[in-house]
Formats: C-alpha cells, structure tokens, sequence
C-alpha cells in the first residue's frame, strides 16, 4: 500500500469527498440526527448527540474519514471512510447519506469514486455492513461485491455487532 493516502480529496459530477476535520462536527450531525438513516444500522442510536459524538471521534482517529458534499450546492450529504481492519486490509464503509439522497446515484456514486482510487494501489476492497442493513447489502451487491463471512464487528467504544463482509476484486471490477 506505498504511497496510499487515506484522505486524498476525491471528486466526480456528484459528489467531492474532503478529508474530516474536527470543526466539520456541527454541520456533520445537522445531518446524522435523522433517526431513520439510523434504522436499519446496527447501532440504531447514533442519531443522538452522545452517540454521535462517540462516532465522530471514531471517524477523526480512523484518519481516513470523510465529509461527502454535493457538487453543485456543497452542502455536506453525509459521510464515509476508509479504515483498516486487524488483518491489515482496506475497507470502506461507515457511509450514511441524508435521506433525500438516498435511491438514487450518490452512494453508487461516492463508492465507484472510492474504488477507482483504492484500485490504483490495491487489489480488492471489503466492506463491514450490519446483518439487518439490507439497504446497504443489496446497494454494495449492485456494485458487484460478493459476501465472504460474516463476524462479529466492534465499531469504535460500542458493543460488537453481526456483520456481512463484503469483497469487490479488482479484477471483477
């Protein structure tokens, strides 16, 4: 992975992915309040302050987080990350949009951007998606992943949950 940063400044016709700033907390959970993006996750909670302040904190140690902006407005629509796991692999996720993007082309879009990128360092990418998040299951499965296991996940100062991994090879990219 020479030479792979984990916040390059990423941008398509839709979405520019900016590194996570501390001073990007306040317009962040403007966003992240909305208990229905939340739903589905497996730490359905996060939608509160304390909550998110536990995962924000997470997002800025992680040193590779992510602001997501809508190109035409640069509103802040959510956010994502890239993160390695134990296993010294490269994994995106933790992604949440605003719901009135959702359905649409900004996940797919936001996740081609990160993948294009990872690809030019690295052979294949996982994703960690909640056992119950379906949404997220069949929006990663459209992009070609395929689920490899599943485990226990233990997200930054919160109890382990059931996840699917996910992989997308290079290859079959």
């Amino acid at each position: 992975m020479t030479n792979f940063n984990l916040q390059p400044i990423l941008e398509n016709e839709l979405v520019k992915l900016v590194p996570l700033k501390e001073a990007d907390f306040e317009e962040l959970y403007s966003v992240a309040s909305d208990p229905l993006i939340w739903e589905q996750h497996p730490n359905k909670d996060r939608w509160k302050r304390e909550v998110f302040e536990n995962f924000f904190k997470g997002a800025m140690e992680s040193k590779g987080a992510f602001l997501i902006k809508d190109v035409t407005s640069d509103k802040v629509i959510g956010s994502t990350r890239f993160y390695m796991t134990g296993d010294n692999l490269l994994s995106i996720g933790y992604t949440f949009f605003a719901r009135n993007y959702w359905g649409g082309k900004y996940n797919p879009s936001t996740k081609l951007l990160m993948l294009n990128y990872a690809f030019k360092y690295l052979n294949e990418v996982y994703f960690h998606i909640g056992a119950n998040n379906i949404r997220s299951q069949k929006a990663i499965e459209r992009l070609g992943a395929i689920k490899v296991k599943e485990e226990m996940v233990t997200y930054y100062g919160e109890e382990p949950k059931l996840n699917f991994i996910y992989k997308i090879s290079k290859n079959g990219f």
